[in-house]
């Protein structure tokens, strides 16, 4: 996934410890990093601290952040390895079901409720995987890199969260 050069120069900024770059990166990635935390745990006010929560473990880690890399990504894992979790704890606890609104976004096509509904019937393993390859844009290459899995296991969940997903839509 290629990412812009202004984004580099933002994160060198933020590094140095400019409050303008680091807004302009917050308002650069907050509409993809809050749309993947909703998508995997559907709760609209949970995704927004997730997304918020992510952004501030972000910058508390940014001196050691390697600006050669693409930001974008590395906050997406952050974010989704945060929902994931957030996940397996609400389904501990055996709280209330998931939510039914969908916050709006320029940047993604809208989902139906049919298919809303279907992914979150889906593990959030599954559903982590599914928003990343196919509402965020990642290879399944880069889902394995950005979550630490074998690619084996990328293409697996993906497989069986799309095969849930036709199944109920």
């Amino acid at each position: 996934m290629r990412f812009p050069r202004d984004e580099r120069a933002l994160v060198r900024g933020a590094q140095r410890g400019s409050a303008s770059d680091l807004e302009a990166l917050f308002r650069l990635h907050w509409p993809r990093a809050h749309r993947a935390a909703f998508l995997v745990v559907h709760d609209t006010a949970a995704a927004e601290d997730i997304a918020q929560e992510s952004f501030l473990a972000a910058i508390r880690a940014l001196d050691r952040f390697d600006r050669r890399r693409p930001f974008g990504p590395w906050l997406h894992r952050i974010v989704v390895n945060r929902a994931i979790d957030w996940t397996r704890a609400r389904q501990l606890r055996a709280e209330a079901e998931l939510g039914d609104s969908l916050p709006a976004s320029e940047q993604a096509p809208p989902l139906d409720g049919t298919l809303l509904a279907a992914m979150a019937e889906l593990g959030p393993e599954q559903r982590a995987v599914v928003v990343l390859r196919h509402l965020l844009g990642y290879t399944p290459g880069e889902i394995a890199q950005l979550l630490a899995l074998p690619r084996g296991t990328v293409n697996s969940r993906l497989r069986r969260g799309l095969d849930a997903l036709k199944e109920k839509v």
